[in-house]
């Protein structure tokens, strides 16, 4: 397999690049515009084709480049059924793995920061989108959100994979890129260690975070599996700017 971590720092997000040795079809998690044609130089160089985009869900804070990527190079959406989205060619369902050439994902429903989140376990990883990030969580006050869910979603499901299994979150603001269950259970302040459900509650219910800037926007966007929207005031049209990627940054 090669496994390919890509940072975009304007939403700190990471796309994760998944391609099969043997067939030369790849997956891209989570890619976002401004970094797509990083992506498929990326691809380019590696020799291999775009089969699908996948989604871990209806993201707030940057638009995808499913939609665009599908436009450029005849690439499949691929995302969670949950959230039946008309742009989708293929719907992810926990206990229905998700399979190109020789990579197997299983998709898991992991609902708390939206109700249609999802993460997939590839063998010795698993891809953990906003549910759980290093030593942290996703929020849980927009888009159907849900604390008790989300505690549920990590300590049931997340955290009994295996000790040793890798975490790689979609986001992270300081410059961390992995992590494994155990460390997660040991030292996430939100919900490791003996963390009850009604302590969970009392942390998210006091986070005091700001209004997404960019929410208005992409959840519309996201919901058409990446469409930009026309007239972005000028601090935040970049969010949407196909940037012409060069070796040399």
């Amino acid at each position: 397999m090669i496994f390919r971590q890509l940072f975009e720092p304007l939403s700190s997000t990471y796309t994760y690049l998944l391609g099969c040795e043997e067939s030369g079809q790849a997956i891209l998690v989570d890619p976002v515009v401004p970094t797509m044609a990083r992506d498929l130089a990326e691809l380019q160089h590696l020799g291999l084709t775009l089969a699908y985009s996948l989604d871990t869900h209806i993201h707030a804070d940057h638009i995808t480049a499913a939609l665009e990527l599908k436009i450029r190079v005849g690439s499949k959406i691929a995302g969670p059924a949950f959230d039946r989205l008309p742009c989708t060619d293929v719907g992810v369902e926990e206990g229905r793995p998700f399979q190109v050439g020789s990579l197997v994902l299983q998709p898991l429903h992991t609902p708390g920061h939206t109700d249609g989140h999802f993460a997939y376990l590839l063998g010795d990883r698993v891809l953990t989108g906003d549910a759980l990030l290093i030593e942290g969580c996703g929020r849980t006050d927009f888009q159907n959100g849900d604390a008790d869910a989300l505690f549920r979603s990590v300590r049931e499901k997340l955290f009994s994979l295996p000790d040793d299994c890798l975490v790689y979150p979609a986001h992270d603001y300081q410059g961390r890129r992995v992590s494994t269950i155990m460390q997660e259970k040991q030292r996430n302040p939100r919900l490791g260690e003996d963390k009850t459900l009604e302590q969970f509650r009392e942390i998210m219910a006091s986070l005091n975070l700001p209004y997404p800037k960019f929410i208005d926007h992409a959840v519309p966007g996201n919901r058409l599996c990446g469409v930009c929207p026309p007239n972005l005031p000028d601090n935040l049209a970049q969010y949407c700017a196909q940037m012409t990627y060069s070796p040399q940054g």
